[in-house]
Formats: structure tokens, sequence, C-alpha cells
């Protein structure tokens, strides 16, 4: 799933600005959120607003093409030193986690206190690392967590070694405002 997943650019790509269809060159380095994947083409945003990329610039997000004509992100070769780095995957997993939001709620979902429970470890077959993380939401009722927990896996999906990831939604202990750090209650005002 490309969808929702957070790319550099690894060169300078013409795309088609959306809705205008002017052409524009995002250049290497350009963070860019790819919004939708379809027919061949990724709808991506970026600081420039939304644009289209073909098919013939998929390099440029970093994706190669499989043997079912399927696209996908290419990896980093999985080495016995990364699969070895548990504690540092682990830390790069909170990392990632803190840049994923409630859309209600302008502090990440780890400052938020809803992360309950990260651990990486290697898959039996030794291909790569699995991430499983427990989330709970701010209310059990909250339509967005299928969303945030999607977001979380596909920003996890992106560290390299990392080839698994599994973001559960949890229950108990249930959330209360006490479960937020000291910088997300500064940045909701509630000190």
């Amino acid at each position: 799933m490309l969808e929702n997943t957070e790319i550099t650019l690894s060169r300078d790509v013409e795309a088609t600005q959306i809705p205008s269809g002017n052409t524009l060159t995002l250049t290497a380095g350009t963070v860019v959120v790819v919004t939708q994947a379809l027919g061949g083409s990724y709808t991506v945003a970026s600081r420039e607003g939304l644009a289209r990329i073909t098919e013939a610039n998929s390099d440029a997000l970093g994706l190669e093409r499989r043997d079912d004509g399927t696209f996908t992100r290419k990896r980093e070769p999985v080495t016995p030193e990364l699969l070895a780095d548990v504690p540092g995957r682990e830390k790069l997993v909170w990392e990632r986690l803190k840049t994923c939001f409630d859309p209600e709620i302008p502090v990440n979902i780890v400052d938020l206190g809803l992360i309950y429970d990260c651990a990486v470890s290697p898959l039996d077959d030794q291909s790569g690392l699995k991430a499983e993380v427990k989330m709970t939401l701010t209310a059990p009722g909250c339509g967005m967590g299928p969303s945030i927990a999607a977001d979380a896996e596909g920003k996890i999906l992106t560290i390299p070694g990392v080839t698994e990831a599994q973001v559960a939604l949890v229950w108990d202990p249930p959330w209360n405002q006490g479960m937020i750090s000291e910088a997300g209650k500064m940045k909701l005002g509630i000190l």
C-alpha cells in the first residue's frame, strides 16, 4: 500500500500540477506524500500542492516494477547488521510514530499518549524485521483509528530493514489526558 506514504524524491522529476495541468519540476530531496496510486500514476502532495507523477517517472519515488506489473518500494538489502540492530530500529519506529497525527488534534500520537507498546524483532526467516505497535485512541468511537493505524504502518515500513509492520488498536487501559506528555500538554495549552 503506497497511499499515505511519505517519500523523498531521489531525483528531479517532471510532474503535472493538479488541477491546473501545468508542468512543474519537483526537485530531488523534496518530501512528498503519495495520496493515490492508480493506473500506473501517482498523485503526490508536496509544499507545491498536488501533482501527478507518471509511471515512467516512478523510479524517482523509489518504486520498482514487480513481475505482476504492479509497483513496490525499492528496499535496501537486509543485512545481518540491520537484523542485529533491533534497538536502533525500535528507536526509529518511535521517531516515525512522532510524525503521525490524529487529524483533529495537533499533537503527534506518541506525545498524545496513544502508543502503548512498540516491539521490533527479526522475522523467523531472517528476511527482515517486524515492528508490532499497540495503539489506542482518545475515544473508542473515533472513526479515524484505521486511518491513523494505516498512516503509522506506512511510515514504519519506510525504515530500512523493517519489512513488516502491524499496528493493533487496543482499549486497555482506557486512554485519559494524564497519558499526554508534557510537550503535548504544552501544545494543547492544558498545563
